[in-house]
């Protein structure tokens, strides 16, 4: 039996949440132990040769696939969280939403001034949420090293909305 790739384990959900979307799942990737080893491989691998000293991820699939990266690279994990959600002193931003606004936060010890940070999460879409996560980092001094995400869905352009900052996607959808 040939070996499955990465992109067999996502369930696509036609109409979802709207009739013309296609939802790309990724609860059959990380409940699939061979999917979660074949994602956590293939995203470690895209960074092999990125320096960074820390791991961000966003709640909640970002700490899926960021934290066992930092743990195989011994890496400390930073997490941003939605607002109201870290017991310590925090430093926010607000973004964008399809309809509305969100804030994420972070401790404000997770990142020390002049750290290289790569940001992980499960999906880049718009680049809104990526922008907001870039912009924690940058309010503690670090420096984004890169973000990487398990997909990305390029007709969104999220890559662009994020420019210089270089993306690192282990698989790509054409579409939206």
């Amino acid at each position: 039996m040939a070996s499955k790739e990465l992109k067999d384990y996502v369930r696509t959900i036609p109409d979802f949440p709207e009739k013309g979307i296609l939802f790309r799942d990724i609860t059959t990737v990380a409940d699939d132990p061979d999917g979660l080893r074949l994602a956590i491989d293939s995203m470690q691998d895209l960074v092999k040769d990125v320096d960074f000293d820390v791991v961000v991820g966003a709640e909640s699939r970002g700490f899926i696939f960021g934290t066992p990266i930092a743990y195989n690279l011994h890496k400390p994990f930073a997490l941003i969280r939605k607002k109201g959600k870290l017991p310590w002193k925090t430093v926010s931003v607000d973004y964008s939403l399809e309809y509305g606004t969100a804030t994420l936060e972070m401790h404000q010890d997770a990142i020390q001034p002049g750290q290289k940070v790569l940001i992980v999460d499960d999906l880049m879409a718009t680049g809104g949420t990526a922008r907001a996560m870039i912009e924690l980092v940058e309010k503690l001094g670090g420096r984004v090293s890169g973000i990487l995400v398990l997909m990305e869905l390029e007709g969104l352009k999220g890559r662009e909305a994020i420019a210089p900052y270089p993306v690192f996607s282990a698989i790509k959808y054409p579409g939206k």
